[in-house]
């Protein structure tokens, strides 16, 4: 861990390290600047290479919970923290997360896609403060890759 990173020193308060940036499963990049701007590429939540978790999101046998499915999201975006940080070095760089957009394989019935993606909001506001407020998409989905239950893309604007 970066020891002058205020945003790492909260996440290490909340008991996340930084994880390393996750290798893409497909030809793209994890993030990449474009100007101030920094894209993270759809984040899923991995812990040292595996999926906690795979399905559909809803109430019922066979069904990942609404709760947990909000904590795979905050997985999600450390891991997209994660990949901004590989572009920008210093995540104290980071001036506002921008947009976030979540995707969550939904079951038919469920519509809780926004209570889930708070999972992600959540921790970008911790990690972040003042500068974590974004705009947001939560949708609703039929399947995502590797059968993950969340999948979040983070856009940050950064210093120079």
């Amino acid at each position: 861990m970066s020891s002058g990173s205020a945003v790492e020193q909260r996440l290490a308060e909340l008991g996340f390290s930084v994880p390393e940036v996750v290798p893409p499963v497909a030809a793209y990049v994890p993030a990449i600047q474009e100007g101030d701007l920094v894209f993270s590429s759809g984040q899923l939540p991995f812990v040292d290479g595996d999926l906690p978790a795979t399905g559909k999101v809803g109430d019922g046998p066979g069904l990942v919970p609404a709760d947990q499915a909000k904590q795979l999201a905050g997985l999600c975006a450390l891991n997209a923290i994660a990949a901004v940080k590989s572009v920008v070095g210093d995540l104290d760089r980071v001036t506002r997360v921008v947009k976030v957009v979540g995707f969550v394989a939904s079951d038919p019935s469920f519509t809780g896609q926004p209570g889930v993606i708070n999972g992600a909001s959540e921790l970008l506001g911790q990690a972040f403060g003042e500068a974590g407020t974004h705009a947001r998409s939560a949708v609703g989905v039929a399947v995502l890759p590797m059968d993950t239950p969340v999948e979040v893309e983070i856009t940050v604007s950064v210093r120079s």
